[in-house]
């Protein structure tokens, strides 16, 4: 997008502004008396100033819109009193023009409604002073034409810079739905992979014996399922070492389970890397007869809950269910940031 720099436009604007003053001094021989429209000048180039000051904000203080509406009020009256309203002026009339600038100043400044009275004001003098057939003469009409264009210049304006930051919203949401839908099918490709790695040797030994396995095999499968199941349900509480040890850990009877809920999405891979290993060495050294791992919820200063219980029923502790009997072994919270 092209935009205009700031300094330029008010540059052009302090320019045209200016034009009226020189018109005014050039026509000061006009009117009765000099005096009415040389204060009506200064009047003009003080709101001028104001109005057109490189660090004012966009929206235009109140107190200065309503001392540019004073201003515009003021300038027909001081101007006008020395005038012939029934006589042809030239630029002696230069204040019409000058309230249709600094009123379409104030619309282009946010101020719509203070530029509408400043110019209505300024048409009623005319009216007042004139008669109706000045309103074109005069200029008046101008002025009011160029306020309607400001108000309509800065709605158009506002608009476009809503639907910009609409769009720009939407193409963020977008992307970032694209990255989340990308993320999740390279982890399901990893995940995947990282199964048919594991299934596939014991499925072709499956296939070989036509279905016919020793026990042994049979007891490799059920290590097997499970460690498929921890890759869906484990996710990020799995790395190498603590899938050694949760193998160790079965083999020797016990019980694990992993519960990966997303606790661990906002950690770093060093980080992250610290808590596993943790985990690991947290299973590696339990004799626990039943692991649980969990991720803590988001926002909570631990990472992973570890529990280890040990039960006096082994024959319930081998079906996996909870016997009233069962006695904490183990109970570790790693922090989300290691100390």
């Amino acid at each position: 997008m092209i935009t205009v720099p700031r300094g330029l436009v008010l540059g052009l604007a302090a320019l045209f502004s200016g034009y009226h003053i020189v018109l005014g001094i050039y026509s000061l021989g006009t009117p009765d008396s000099p005096i009415p429209s040389i204060a009506a000048m200064i009047l003009y180039g003080v709101a001028t100033i104001f109005s057109l000051w490189p660090t004012s904000p966009m929206r235009m203080p109140v107190w200065l819109s309503f001392f540019n509406l004073a201003v515009s009020a003021a300038l027909p009256l001081l101007v006008a009193s020395q005038l012939d309203g029934s006589a042809a002026n030239g630029y002696a009339t230069w204040y019409v023009a000058a309230v249709g600038t600094l009123m379409t100043i104030t619309a282009t400044r946010k101020r719509q409604t203070v530029a509408w009275i400043g110019v209505g004001f300024l048409g009623l003098h005319t009216v007042v002073w004139a008669g109706p057939g000045a309103l074109p003469s005069s200029g008046a009409i101008g002025s009011m034409v160029w306020v309607a264009a400001a108000v309509l210049l800065a709605r158009a304006l506002a608009k476009a810079g809503r639907d910009a930051r609409q769009y720009a919203l939407a193409e963020r949401e977008a992307t970032e739905w694209q990255a989340a839908q990308e993320a999740h099918l390279y982890e399901r490709q990893v995940r995947l992979a990282h199964t048919n790695r594991l299934a596939a040797p014991m499925l072709r030994r499956i296939v070989d014996r036509g279905g016919e396995l020793t026990e042994l095999q049979r007891e490799e499968c059920r290590y097997l399922e499970a460690a498929i199941r921890d890759e869906i349900r484990g996710r990020k509480l799995l790395n190498d070492q603590v899938r050694q040890e949760v193998m160790a850990a079965r083999r020797r009877g016990a019980i694990v389970t992993l519960l990966d809920e997303g606790g661990l999405d906002d950690l770093g891979d060093s980080e992250l890397e610290v808590v596993l290993n943790k985990l690991a060495a947290a299973i590696g050294r339990t004799a626990a007869d039943k692991i649980i791992a969990r991720t803590a919820a988001d926002g909570s200063a631990t990472a992973v809950t570890v529990v280890g219980l040990s039960s006096a029923d082994t024959s319930v502790s081998a079906l996996g269910q909870d016997s009233s009997d069962d006695e904490v072994d183990l109970w570790l919270e790693i922090p989300r940031v290691p100390a």
